[in-house]
């Protein structure tokens, strides 16, 4: 134990504090230069367990060429240094105090901090966007040893690796889903790179796009936008108006209004994005393929699929010429496309697309990866659509299963997992299991994002279903009004979230034949639709069907009629004529029609 080392040097002195600080310093003169040394670095690690690999590294940078391993062994058999396991070590903190002590007063002090600050910028730019649990697990020890210099040793950062501990650090909080560990390395990020470069620099800009996204991630929409408009302001006063980053940020702004519902602010955004990349990198180039894959996915999300498909083809293909057939963004977009033919019913087609994705990313990232799993997901969704059931369910548990290896058990990923195959065992009835399931949803979406969010709005909506489905309609009730009110204070009172809770709301009211509560809340959810998506989307055809079934319900044929009819036009031109939801409104139509003749 590391209380040994301090007893094992008392015994070598008289006793008491100034006993231990003189074994020390007999320990320390009877040192070769090589190993003070070593033990001067050491002490600039974190009184956590380092690992040997961090050590050479950190030598590395200060060009040491004599025996680390053998004055390593020096340090252990004095008791100046524990070794915990192979290759991994720790120093007693009145030790590591003593230590620091000594090397303020070697020549080569600030080297050794600016080696120490090198070897952990290398390990913060090795993490990548989204690690895994195995890729998560690697860096975990040298956590600590980052925030040390993210703290302590900031003054021997240089300008360019100032913020890449930050940076790291947020990477590896952000990505198991723990954003309220992630949100102070990304505000230190921004208010010490503010202190060293004022309030004008790219990395200032960098650190509020960062933060941005959290917030993003987070819900906190009201806040993140400030920060990416601002973030946008300043890389173009820097840069010109003409710039790659411009163009991400243009981007990541446009992404913001998208997950607010706020369509046509984001189309501008995102074709400026694509007109200046393009001019700026050429018609060929990954960057570009990334803007037609996000303008396409817009088009989607407002049922715009004419518009949508060329766009995901041009992109895929681009994709393919550029970085070959076998590339994980070739993989994104099989799967971007096969959702889109997904979405018109073009089953098909799109099951084609998903198991080539499927395949590709197994075969690029192996078999166990987050975005197997998401396409694992995919591929059930699609088979649920369907209602092949006995296809979609092994594939959603296998999914569910491998995010929970690859990015532990509390992940949003994980609850989104959970809440398709609630809804799967919801489709099939099995409403026990759903329900479990749903709720386990719900209170991870709430310790991890909070209660105040999107994806804990959708996890109540999905609950209320669920009770809907059972005509437990006083349990239902409360859920979706709970939904529908958060869902107000979060995306604002236009959105398409807040037509859909309107929409669900009215559904369980004509359940009840509460008819006169059910009206008002259909028409505002058809006319809210209208505004936002265009008089021609899917969404308002599901309105238009919704309120002609219930006008159907009171015998208001001649009312119920022509808001069927618009709604199979919809139907037929967005999903073909031949899709489930295509087919369900005919039959209501053909049946209306027969009930209306003597």
């Amino acid at each position: 134990m590391l209380a040994d080392i301090l007893a094992q040097l008392q015994k070598q002195a008289s006793a008491g504090e100034s006993g231990v600080a003189a074994a020390f310093e007999l320990n320390w003169q009877s040192l070769e230069p090589e190993a003070q040394k070593l033990a001067c670095l050491l002490s600039l690690f974190a009184l956590a367990p380092i690992p040997w690999s961090l050590v050479e590294s950190a030598a590395s940078y200060s060009h040491w060429e004599f025996d680390l391993k053998a004055n390593c062994t020096v340090l252990v058999e004095r008791y100046l240094l524990q070794e915990l396991a192979e290759d991994t070590y720790q120093i007693h903190d009145r030790i590591r105090e003593l230590l620091q002590q000594k090397l303020e007063d070697l020549a080569e002090a600030d080297e050794l901090k600016r080696g120490y600050c090198q070897a952990m910028v290398a390990v913060a730019k090795d993490i990548p966007q989204t690690p895994t649990l195995i890729e998560i697990a690697k860096v975990t020890l040298a956590i600590p040893h980052l925030a040390e210099t993210a703290t302590v040793y900031q003054a021997w950062l240089s300008d360019d690796d100032l913020i890449s501990p930050f940076v790291g650090l947020g990477r590896f909080y952000a990505a198991q889903g723990v954003y309220e560990q992630a949100l102070p390395w990304r505000e230190q990020s921004l208010s010490d790179a503010r202190e060293r470069f004022g309030n004008d620099h790219p990395d200032v800009a960098s650190s509020l796009n960062n933060l941005a996204e959290l917030y993003r991630l987070q819900g906190m929409y009201s806040e993140a936008e400030p920060l990416y408009i601002e973030a946008l302001a300043m890389i173009k006063r820097l840069l010109g108006d003409e710039h790659p980053y411009v163009a991400t940020s243009l981007n990541n702004l446009a992404l913001l209004y998208e997950s607010q519902g706020r369509y046509s602010e984001a189309e501008p955004l995102y074709i400026k994005a694509l007109a200046m990349i393009k001019s700026l990198l050429g018609d060929e180039h990954p960057n570009v393929a990334s803007s037609l894959n996000n303008l396409a996915g817009l088009y989607e999300s407002q049922g715009r699929y004419s518009e949508a498909e060329p766009l995901y083809i041009e992109a895929l293909a681009m994709r393919e010429r550029l970085l070959g057939n076998e590339h994980p963004d070739v993989a994104q977009s099989l799967n971007n496309l096969a959702g889109l033919y997904e979405s018109q019913g073009r089953y098909s087609e799109a099951e084609s697309l998903y198991i080539q994705a499927l395949k590709m990313d197994k075969r690029l990232l192996g078999d166990e990866h987050p975005d197997v799993a998401t396409s694992l997901n995919n591929l059930a969704f699609l088979y649920r659509s369907q209602r092949r059931y006995s296809d979609a369910e092994p594939l959603y548990i296998q999914a569910l299963t491998m995010r929970k290896r690859l990015l532990g058990d509390e992940h949003p990923s994980v609850a989104q997992s959970l809440n398709n195959l609630a809804f799967l065992y919801r489709s099939q009835r099995k409403y026990s299991d759903a329900e479990l399931l749903y709720i386990q949803a719900l209170e991870m979406d709430k310790r991890l994002l909070g209660d105040e969010h999107p994806s804990v709005a959708q996890s109540l909506n999905n609950l209320a279903e669920l009770y809907r489905s059972q005509r437990k309609y006083s349990d239902a009730e409360p859920l979706y009004i709970q939904a529908l009110t958060m869902r107000k204070r979060l995306l604002g009172d236009e959105h398409p979230s807040v037509a859909q809770s309107l929409n669900n709301l009215a559904e369980l009211y004509r359940s009840q034949r509460k008819h006169s509560d059910a009206e008002p809340l259909y028409i505002q959810a058809l006319t809210m639709r209208k505004r936002l998506l265009g008089d021609e989307h899917p969404s308002v055809g599901t309105s238009l069907n919704n309120l002609a079934t219930l006008y159907y319900s009171q015998r208001r044929y001649s009312e119920a009629e022509p808001l069927y009819i618009q709604a199979l036009k919809i139907a037929e031109q967005r999903l073909g004529a031949n899709h489930l939801n295509t087919i369900n409104i005919r039959k209501k139509l053909e049946d209306l029609r027969r009930n209306r003749q003597p």
